[in-house]
């Protein structure tokens, strides 16, 4: 036995001729293409040390729905901006329609006061022309006649006023100028003349003297239901009628005594 019998080989395997010539084709090959390479370059050239950045898609999104989020806030904005205006517009509307209102009702209630004075002058002229008459043909003053003579010219003033009233509305506890109760229209017509009234129906049919219905003269104050306990007024306007603020169907009206029977009257002019 050799002293090297036991020892082992250091020696690598031997590789197989099949992958020895494979590997150096491609060897060959990647020289061939260096060598290639380095004759088509120029002498002078630099090693290409430049990167180039491609854009990401993540920034081009964010911009994208920045720009959108911006673009609602803007349309937004307007809308809120048109539904203010349009707000404003519509409140500006109402203050007017509602300003016009008030202008026309007082411009009616004017109207109605100065009828009313022209009628109480008309009355006082006349009254006036009465008495001249009077005095002229007696010679001297007649008392009687005159006071008789004065109920008639209030009387006129309450009657002008509480006509030029007709086709008002009736709403209860209304004292004008453009709806009325029925005693609220009483009291207002009889304040014409210089005399105020209680304010409600009860206490008017006790105001003045108790009167027949039969010895009616126009100015007397007509009621409904008991003496002091009256639940309805109105004013006798002569010729068989009456003024007065009936019922909200009706409004004031002025009606024949036939239409709703009175239950007494009273005299105050």
């Amino acid at each position: 036995m050799s002293h090297t019998a036991h020892i082992p080989s250091h020696r690598k395997p031997r590789r197989s001729a099949s992958k020895t010539a494979i590997r150096s084709g491609v060897a060959g090959g990647v020289l061939s293409t260096m060598a290639l390479a380095g004759a088509a370059a120029p002498a002078n050239a630099e090693p290409v040390t430049e990167t180039i950045e491609m854009p990401t898609l993540t920034s081009g999104l964010a911009d994208s729905t920045a720009r959108s989020a911006e673009v609602t806030q803007r349309i937004a904005a307007d809308l809120d901006l048109r539904v203010r205006q349009d707000s404003a517009a519509a409140h500006a509307a109402k203050l007017a329609k509602k300003a016009k209102a008030e202008a026309e009702r007082k411009a009616e209630a004017k109207e109605k006061a100065a009828a009313a004075d022209r009628a109480r002058a008309a009355s006082e002229r006349a009254s006036r022309s009465e008495e001249r008459t009077t005095l002229s043909a007696s010679g001297s003053a007649a008392p009687a006649s005159y006071s008789t003579t004065q109920a008639s010219g209030s009387a006129a003033a309450v009657l002008a006023f509480a006509r030029a009233q007709v086709g008002d509305a009736y709403v209860l506890g209304s004292t004008g100028p453009n709806s009325w109760d029925c005693s609220g229209l009483v009291q207002a017509a009889y304040r014409q003349a210089g005399v105020e009234l209680p304010r409600t129906s009860g206490p008017q049919s006790t105001a003045g003297t108790q009167v027949s219905l039969d010895n009616l003269q126009p100015g007397d104050i007509l009621y409904w239901g008991g003496a002091g306990g009256a639940y309805h007024v109105a004013i006798y306007s002569g010729g068989g009628n009456f003024i007065g603020a009936q019922n909200s169907g009706t409004g004031v009206v002025e009606k024949s005594l036939d239409w709703d029977p009175p239950t007494g009257a009273v005299r105050l002019l």
